[in-house]
């Protein structure tokens, strides 16, 4: 009986270190997408701006 409750404590441990990496991993990911859809913004803009100046 110790054995398995010792056994159902290590899942479970395994569990919350699998779903803690999970979490930091998609914050990691979010935020390199932000900052990609950032730069994309960026130059959008600048596009925008070059364009702008022309036909005035």
């Amino acid at each position: 009986m110790g054995q398995a409750v010792a056994d159902l404590g290590k899942k479970a441990l395994a569990l919350g270190v699998l779903l803690l990496a999970a979490w930091v991993l998609f914050k990691i990911v979010l935020g390199v997408v932000a900052a990609v859809a950032w730069v994309v913004i960026a130059v959008l803009a600048l596009v925008a701006i070059v364009w702008a100046i022309r036909v005035l």
